[in-house]
């Protein structure tokens, strides 16, 4: 008979694989789990943990427990800055500054950015311009501990992972690669057409002492492409 740890295991990979929970969903509790399935607390809690342990959730203190994106994702990506990725290709780069704002942690940003439930995080919304033409919008949530003057900088004038770079060097990132259709807001800002396929990257990037920043990254499907190169 299956242990009743694996059986809670078990309820929780399935609700993941097929659809009822994603990525960033909270999880029942301990005490939920427990009484749910008429078991310990200590059973509820070793079944949590060794879903932590293989990467299928992720746990925040204070927070809860959350479904990762353990998802398969590309190792082709750089970081670049778009505005390096623009100047490269001989083009002309330029931006708008949609919003510039400090705002409480909802519990998806929190979770993501490791910080306490409704925590004031920075935000910025950018959309980059190549030869005048938008190709990114970019929505990025900072923690301040690591960068308190982020909200007062022009970013017209470098852009938002150029000033992060000078102040919290960047040491490593976690990304994932997906196509989405583009929100009726997101086509105006981008100049498409509503519903048009977009490539987002959802990007989280560290430096030596933690977690920076998050970004949502949204290329219009019809203007962006990646690509790179695999040394075997």
């Amino acid at each position: 008979m299956q242990a009743r740890f694996s059986q809670i295991k078990a309820a929780i990979t399935e609700g993941i694989e097929n659809g009822d929970m994603q990525p960033g969903d909270k999880v029942p509790s301990e005490n939920q789990l427990a009484e749910a399935h008429s078991v310990s607390r200590m059973t509820a809690r070793r079944a949590l943990t060794e879903l932590v342990d293989a990467g299928i959730l992720i746990r925040t203190q204070g927070l809860g427990t959350f479904v990762s994106d353990h998802r398969p994702m590309s190792s082709m990506l750089t970081i670049r800055s778009i505005h390096q990725e623009i100047e490269q290709r001989g083009h002309r780069y330029s931006n708008r500054v949609v919003a510039q704002q400090c705002l409480p942690a909802d519990d998806t940003r929190a979770a993501w950015l490791g910080v306490p439930l409704a925590a004031q995080v920075y935000h910025t919304q950018v959309v980059h311009h190549e030869n005048d033409l938008p190709i990114q919008l970019e929505d990025r949530w900072v923690n301040p501990a690591f960068a308190p003057d982020y909200i007062a900088q022009d970013f017209t004038s470098q852009t938002t992972s150029q000033y992060l770079n000078q102040v919290a060097p960047l040491t490593q990132a976690d990304h994932v690669v997906e196509a989405v259709l583009a929100t009726q807001n997101q086509a105006e800002q981008l100049d498409l057409s509503p519903q048009l396929p977009c490539l987002k990257i959802t990007r989280r990037t560290y430096s030596a002492k933690g977690i920076v920043s998050f970004a949502l990254l949204l290329h219009p499907g019809n203007r962006y492409r990646l690509g790179g190169h695999l040394d075997f």
